[in-house]
């Protein structure tokens, strides 16, 4: 029986991925800072599967919770096979001369270094028992830029630069490491970004078929779900009226 952690896991990418691969009977660790939220992702996990489930509330962007979080883990959970860095998000579309100085900062302690305090913490019982997966979540802005995009697009850059570096690092332990890559997804997101601004946020889909959080809790399970010998290193996946930054809209 696998043990999971999936980071985010409050709403949206990190909620679907966790209740996706919750079905396969696995211990599951789900992260978030709202406990309210997340409680009730774990009592829905209780109830619609067999697995085990462990919420935990803390910030990725503080090292010290982080830390003191995976400290905290039962002794049956702290073998973790599996972690999704999943937190992350996006906030405003100002250009770089007008930007926001507290967003960029949220966005960059989030994306970035919050993925890397996770890994940083995880990744030595892998190498340890040299086995593990770690699925990193990113964006088509990992790989292109959007006019507002700047900070955004530079994180996520950046998770895709550290995705690389990680390969490279646990190659030799057998670790698998795995960038998934989302074009235009319905979810929660736009709405953080535009600060709880709904009809700004709606206006993002409308006219095109997006993807929602659920296809890419499929994409994740199937990568976990390959061979030991198969890594898929990155997949890009966007809804078929999007590629890279263009979407085509009725």
């Amino acid at each position: 029986m696998r043990t999971i952690m999936v980071t985010g896991a409050t709403s949206g990418i990190g909620e679907a991925v966790a209740k996706r691969l919750a079905k396969k009977n696995c211990k599951m660790i789900i992260t978030g800072r709202n406990a309210e939220k997340l409680n009730a992702v774990a009592e829905n996990i209780r109830k619609e599967t067999k697995s085990e489930v462990l919420p935990l509330v803390f910030d990725v962007r503080n090292f010290e919770e982080c830390k003191n979080a995976v400290e905290s883990l039962p002794e049956n959970f702290k073998k973790i096979d599996v972690l999704v860095n999943n937190a992350g998000l996006a906030l405003g579309l100002n250009p770089l001369h007008d930007g926001d100085l507290a967003d960029w900062e949220q966005m960059i302690d989030t994306n970035v270094k919050g993925l890397l305090y996770m890994t940083k913490l995880i990744s030595p019982q892998m190498v340890e028992r040299r086995t593990g997966h770690i699925v990193n979540i990113g964006s088509t802005a990992s790989y292109e830029v959007y006019p507002g995009g700047n900070v955004y697009c530079a994180t996520k850059h950046a998770v895709l630069a550290l995705t690389k570096g990680m390969r490279e690092d646990f190659l030799p332990y057998g670790i698998k490491v795995t960038q998934i890559a989302p074009g235009a997804v319905e979810t929660n997101f736009s709405i953080v970004r535009f600060k709880g601004d709904k009809a700004r946020a709606d206006k993002v889909y409308e006219g095109y078929k997006p993807l929602v959080a659920e296809d890419v809790a499929d994409v994740v399970d199937y990568v976990l779900s390959l061979p030991e010998h198969i890594c898929l290193n990155e997949i890009v996946m966007t809804c078929t009226a999007q590629y890279n930054g263009v979407i085509h809209k009725n």
